[in-house]
């Protein structure tokens, strides 16, 4: 079962704040979760990495030279954020 991403936010670090349909709250950890080597590479650069958006086309989160992540996996590796810990 595919789990679309509909929002992004920014958190500390390389961390974003992922709200997928049905209103569940994760926070990933992208340095954790990436090497920054080849498409990911520009993602060390954190202006860069702050360009991160939702393509509602594919349901998951993308970086304007089109490196994105299944959300399925950002789901599985993400941990559950509740209001009072964004």
């Amino acid at each position: 079962m595919t789990r679309d991403v509909i929002d992004v936010a920014l958190g500390e670090g390389h961390r974003l704040i992922l709200t997928f349909a049905g209103g569940e709250r994760r926070e990933v950890d992208m340095g954790a979760m990436v090497s920054f080597d080849g498409v990911f590479e520009p993602l060390k650069d954190d202006a860069y990495f702050r360009q991160v958006r939702v393509d509602p086309d594919v349901g998951t989160i993308v970086w304007p030279n089109g490196a994105d992540i299944c959300p399925d996996v950002l789901f599985e590796k993400g941990r559950q954020v509740t209001d009072h810990a964004a």
